[in-house]
């Protein structure tokens, strides 16, 4: 297993291998994507790859990680100069403290017990159940479909300590504490896992709360992964922390798990139903798919205020993601016109 990061300085970018304490850039990589590129074209391992480009001359990764170097981290992925050929999507409901969540969310207007509790199942919750009974399919079969959505293309992505924007039409914003896998396609349209990474998924759950079927929607915002890529990552059981924090005080926090023993879809399930769609394998893009959620602040009330901090971490996956919150101004008269070509 081999962790990477992307770093920055002015104009400057590289690639480094993380040894802690130390970063070791690779010879003459100025991209992940790069580098993947390179070994498909080469017919050479991924970690083989990074082994033999490593430099010996270490960057104190506790200086670029505290923001006293000049060098920056930036998203641990990305195509430099064509933010549109990266795909940003993931599945939902695959973990069962996101599907109370949501079936908390969206059990609106449905007749309540004497305890409070719907009588009947939201259509979240029968998507969760469905996946529970066929999201493990045997070796070489097809599995039901999870939930799917789409978030956006590469400019949405933020690099770890940047700011996720509550834009003036949202309702609200709130973290996702989640592991992404990073893919590239390559000339044959066959995709490549090239490795996963902690992420951020970041959504506006008060709009979706509305109506379920604001789900679309509440998907269309920033977010960020990393800041390391795990090559070789292992994904059976995997834990971590989610924490809020406000000033000096930690306002909210919790344990998370994740990977496919804390899911109801085995990971060859989520990938085959991402990619089974022909304009997902276009040659040489990029897909960030995130694969789901334990647990929420909002689903325990916590609203997010300018300046928060939100901090992901996952067991096995290097240094926690760390970012703040920027709530943009709200703006009445804003109306978007479209204006006529004819």
């Amino acid at each position: 297993m081999v962790r990477l990061v992307q770093i920055g300085k002015d104009s400057e970018r590289r690639v480094a291998m993380v040894e802690e304490p130390y970063l070791y850039c690779l010879r003459e990589m100025r991209s992940v994507y790069e580098l993947a590129k390179l070994c498909l074209s080469s017919n050479r391992r991924l970690i083989e790859q990074i082994r033999a480009l490593a430099e010996d001359y270490g960057l104190e990764y506790d200086e670029v990680y505290s923001g006293t170097s000049e060098w920056r981290l930036l998203a641990p992925i990305d195509v430099p100069g064509e933010p549109s050929r990266v795909t940003i999507a993931g599945t939902g409901l695959t973990h069962l403290g996101s599907a109370k969540d949501r079936q908390a969310m969206h059990a609106l207007g449905i007749k309540k017990d004497a305890s409070g509790a719907p009588e009947s199942l939201t259509d979240s919750m029968r998507m969760f159940q469905w996946g529970v009974e066929g999201g493990r399919p045997a070796t070489g079969e097809i599995g039901t479909a999870p939930e799917w959505f789409y978030k956006g293309n590469g400019s949405i992505l933020r690099g770890p300590f940047e700011p996720l924007t509550i834009p003036p039409y949202a309702e609200d914003g709130g973290e996702e504490a989640e592991i992404a896998g990073v893919y590239i396609i390559d000339a044959d349209g066959m995709p490549y896992r090239i490795g996963m990474t902690v992420g951020n998924e970041f959504s506006d759950h008060q709009f979706e709360k509305r109506n379920y079927l604001n789900l679309a929607g509440s998907k269309l915002r920033t977010c960020s992964i990393g800041p390391e890529l795990v090559i070789g990552a292992e994904f059976e059981a995997v834990g971590g922390e989610v924490r809020i924090e406000r000033g000096a005080e930690t306002i909210w926090s919790k344990k998370v798990e994740t990977g496919e023993e804390n899911m109801c879809h085995s990971l060859a399930n989520l990938e085959h139903h991402h990619f089974k769609f022909e304009g997902h394998r276009q040659p040489w893009d990029v897909h960030v798919h995130f694969f789901g959620a334990h647990s929420l602040s909002f689903g325990d009330g916590v609203v997010l205020r300018e300046g928060d901090w939100m901090e992901v971490r996952y067991e096995g996956f290097g240094r926690p993601l760390r970012n703040s919150i920027h709530i943009e101004a709200k703006d009445a008269d804003r109306l978007i016109s479209v204006r006529s070509l004819a």
